[in-house]
């Protein structure tokens, strides 16, 4: 079939990163992602193997994560944690051979490689040992991979179909449309790491929640902890105008040019400006944009033993932890989804959490445009200029094939 694939070039990682620097179209056609007639993969748990579906994508979506790797700038971190070459696409609705339209939760976790579960109705996600993502599974067939996506055996949502295990697999009703669903897997994310910010507001009156960057990821925090933790006022700083539309409308407090957020922090909390920090400040930063100075700002427009919740993904950051130290400060990841414990009690899954929240918010508003797989380049370059080009959510279009 003919599919996206990403090959382990340090060659070309380093020409897309200094193209990235002049044009993400540039950077695009050099970086690692190709288009490419690969062979079909053979399913991980064998040709009888219970539990595995192959999955037809519909539409799959273009995430920060997926720019960094085409760019040049992810982290060799994740090296240890990807098998090459693989097919990216983790953000994915697509049918199953019955007709049954599906999302994907792509973390490959316990149950897809055959071991027990951390805990009972655990999710793929949950769990406090990562030993299992770097495993080979199935007698070799289901190579270490943090996710569908990042994974050879598995195939991922930029081709025609892929494998996924039941366990990622969560079933949708028929009037929940494609570019709603789509959208799905990001405000998974941004719900965790709503629900994150919990623990620094319990006993506090009047909690102020600062959501530093407003593109897709920050807004799905918006819509996070507007849906789940309404005691927070949710003071917003978003670069963009049409951003800063969307975080009204999805219900924000408090919503100002992302260069005035500190200042607004301010005027909802009160406060001194010493060396470029708050004397208070938020109980909670979520930073969504995950840059050198995003995490520097969020630093210093949080209070004195608050959390800073990281949702964007740091990379490779050069900081002054000073403050941190003498402030007390939290520093948390944000990386995924998992099982969830509301604030009555309940527990639930992201996912679940997050169909209710798409549901809610009709969040197809949020997909700016699609393209078929062939205009990748196209593609790719809209998703990494999307928020000067008035956009949000870029995602491949495969429907033709399904």
């Amino acid at each position: 079939m003919r599919a996206l694939q990403v090959r382990r070039n340090i060659a070309m990682l380093g020409m897309a990163r200094i193209a990235s620097a002049m044009s993400p179209v540039i950077a695009a056609k050099m970086g690692p992602l190709e288009m490419r007639t690969i062979d079909d993969p053979e399913c991980p748990g064998g040709a009888n193997a219970a539990g595995w579906h192959r999955v037809r994508t519909r539409l799959a979506g273009i995430c920060g994560s997926d720019i960094a790797l085409v760019e040049g700038h992810a982290s060799t971190y994740f090296e240890d944690w990807v098998s090459f070459p693989f097919v990216p696409g983790h953000e994915v609705v697509g049918d199953l051979d019955s007709g049954k339209r599906v999302i994907l939760e792509p973390v490959l976790g316990h149950a897809a490689r055959g071991l027990p579960l951390p805990f009972d109705g655990a999710a793929p996600a949950d769990g406090d040992d990562y030993a299992h993502l770097a495993m080979d599974a199935h007698g070799g067939a289901l190579a270490p991979g943090i996710q569908t996506g990042f994974c050879c055996s598995t195939g991922g949502g930029w081709a025609p179909w892929f494998w996924a295990h039941e366990s990622q697999l969560h079933h949708i009703d028929d009037d929940m449309p494609d570019e709603r669903a789509v959208l799905v897997e990001p405000l998974a994310g941004g719900i965790h790491a709503a629900l994150l910010a919990r623990p620094s507001m319990i006993g506090v009156e009047n909690p102020v929640v600062a959501v530093l960057g407003a593109g897709t990821m920050g807004l799905a925090a918006v819509a996070g902890l507007k849906r789940y933790v309404p005691e927070a006022r949710v003071v917003v700083g978003a670069r963009y105008p049409h951003q800063q539309a969307y975080a009204k409308a999805l219900g924000a407090d408090v919503v100002v040019p992302g260069s005035e957020l500190q200042r607004a922090v301010r005027r909802e909390v009160g406060g001194m400006l010493v060396g470029g920090q708050l004397t208070s400040g938020a109980h909670v930063t979520i930073d969504a944009v995950g840059s050198n100075s995003s995490v520097s700002d969020a630093l210093g427009m949080t209070k004195p033993r608050g959390r800073v919740v990281l949702l964007g993904m740091p990379g490779d950051v050069t900081l002054d932890l000073t403050g941190l130290w003498h402030r007390e400060t939290e520093l948390k990841g944000a990386y995924t989804y998992g099982t969830e414990t509301l604030a009555d009690g309940r527990t639930t899954s992201t996912f679940d959490l997050a169909i209710d929240t798409a549901n809610h918010f009709e969040a197809e508003r949020l997909l700016s445009a699609t393209y078929p797989l062939a205009d990748h380049v196209d593609a790719i370059a809209h998703a990494a200029s999307a928020g000067r080009r008035g956009a949000v959510k870029i995602a491949f279009d495969m429907r033709e094939h399904s």
